[in-house]
């Protein structure tokens, strides 16, 4: 499961144009990181490299990681093959040095992780004093909801995995999540020494409207992914 190298293309296809990704997570991750001028950032799981292009060319000095070598390549052809990217597993250590970066990003990656504990303590370790992580994951009541709408009864209140489905190129790839409650994740934050300054459930840009139309209102009114904006003082 999430074998990213066997479906690399069709999630990177599908990854640029859709609303949940195009129109709605990286808007409101930018929206979160503001002005990014010649601040040193990590995209800790840059995927084929679309949110690390846009804050590339607000002026922000990027680097990227991610542990497949596909997506890697697909994020390679899109910056050039003197962009700075890297295979690394979160669930490892980081291949950097301390106070690194100003800023991390982790964009709909925390969600492969069982345990946050080991990766936070790493990100904050390669943070520069008063660096920033920003972390989008899936929203704890979607993985809640949709273990319900499947006829299971889930405890919200647990961390458990979560098995469902994809549907990318007419082809059904397996995934496999972590879900866990809201208060597990500020917990886990607390303990690796982070500060939360912001906790934001976004919006779709208002484009979004007439491209999708259905799944615009659902959007709208339903929760779907959370934001946190953590400083390490």
């Amino acid at each position: 499961m999430n074998d990213y190298d066997s479906f690399a293309e069709a999630y990177a296809a599908e990854n640029d144009a859709n609303l949940y990704n195009a129109y709605y997570e990286r808007p409101a991750m930018l929206e979160l990181a503001g002005e990014v001028s010649a601040r040193r950032i990590l995209d800790a799981g840059c995927g084929s490299g679309a949110l690390t292009a846009m804050l590339r060319d607000r002026g922000a000095h990027v680097t990227g990681i991610d542990a497949s070598t596909r997506m890697l390549n697909l994020a390679r052809q899109r910056l050039g093959v003197d962009s700075d990217l890297r295979v690394a597993d979160l669930a490892d250590p980081l291949p950097f040095t301390d106070d690194s970066f100003d800023d991390v990003i982790a964009s709909l990656v925390f969600h492969y992780l069982e345990d946050w504990g080991p990766t936070l303590t790493e990100i904050r370790r390669v943070l520069k004093p008063k660096g920033r992580l920003l972390i989008s994951v899936d929203h704890p009541f979607v993985a809640y909801g949709f273990q319900r709408q499947a006829g299971h009864a889930p405890n919200y209140f647990e961390t458990y995995r979560w098995n469902f489905e994809w549907t990318l190129a007419g082809e059904s790839v397996p995934m496999s999540f972590w879900a866990r409650p809201l208060h597990a994740m500020t917990d886990a934050f607390d303990t690796a020494g982070f500060h939360i300054r912001a906790i934001v459930e976004p919006q779709p840009v208002p484009a979004a409207r007439e491209l999708f139309p259905e799944q615009y209102d659902a959007l709208t009114t339903n929760p779907s992914f959370l934001f946190f904006a953590l400083r390490t003082d």
